[in-house]
């Protein structure tokens, strides 16, 4: 459940922007949020040295 905490986080923040009128800011975090899991999938892995 942990693993959770920065997705609710995020899904919250989105919600109270847009609760708030403010949709394009909260599609820019939207955006970032999702570029940013994008990123940290597709990445290369670091090799920790030689075997």
């Amino acid at each position: 459940m942990k693993g959770f905490g920065p997705w609710l986080a995020v899904l919250a923040v989105i919600l109270l922007l847009s609760a708030l009128r403010l949709r394009a800011l909260a599609t820019a975090v939207s955006l970032a949020w999702l570029a940013w899991c994008v990123w940290t999938w597709i990445r290369p892995r670091r090799r920790s040295g030689p075997h």
